[in-house]
């Protein structure tokens, strides 16, 4: 389950200053840090990476300072975070990439790049206002569907369903084009880590 990578995930971010809550607005988990105003963190959670996990970083972008994409390492290391043009694109779309371990150790695949403060949006608003009024963390990230949260309409549902049958579709074009390299993934484990810039990623 998604909701298992919520915990690890958390406790990485609180680290480095945030509160985090999960299941803000329709996003798997959100972090703000204490300034003002707060640096707006965006996690979204996923058994693997793929190719629909860079989509939903996509539609989070706008209302982010950083967006995370955090999935479950592979076993030996096989998986998409190994590949480097997974980690290039997640590079040139400026969005962090971690890997928890089956320990619960949360490795940092690629830093998200430090673009400054985010314009205002009513979607960052709404997610700030959202956390800073939830008491306490009642919801584990990854444990909602996003259809149930996204607020789309009817119509806008089913554009978002054809969106995800076609990533699906481009996934599985993608890994007979671009089959998975056998390598061990660069990481470094940010155990005892104060601050993002302290990971060394491939």
């Amino acid at each position: 389950m998604e909701t298992a990578l919520y915990l690890p995930v958390k406790r990485f971010l609180e680290k480095l200053g945030f509160t985090v809550k999960g299941e803000v607005g329709g996003c798997d988990l959100v972090a703000l840090s204490g300034d003002d105003p707060p640096i707006v963190v965006i996690g979204e959670l996923k058994l693997s990476f793929n190719l629909e996990l860079i989509l939903q970083a996509v539609d989070r972008a706008g209302a982010a300072d950083e967006v995370w994409l955090a999935a479950k390492l592979s076993a030996r290391g096989k998986g998409r975070e190994s590949d480097a043009r997974y980690r290039n694109l997640c590079r040139r779309l400026g969005f962090g990439m971690l890997a928890v371990t089956n320990t619960g150790d949360v490795e940092v695949i690629v830093k998200p790049a430090d673009n400054g403060p985010s314009p205002q949006s009513q979607k960052r608003s709404r997610l700030v206002a959202e956390h800073q009024r939830r008491k306490g963390d009642p919801a584990m990230g990854g444990s909602h569907a996003r259809a149930d949260h996204d607020g789309l309409s009817p119509a806008g549902a089913g554009l978002r369903l054809g969106a995800v049958r076609r990533a699906a579709a481009c996934e599985a074009i993608c890994g007979l084009i671009f089959p998975t390299p056998a390598r061990s993934c660069c990481t470094m484990s940010m155990a005892g880590s104060t601050a993002p810039s302290a990971a060394s990623t491939c």
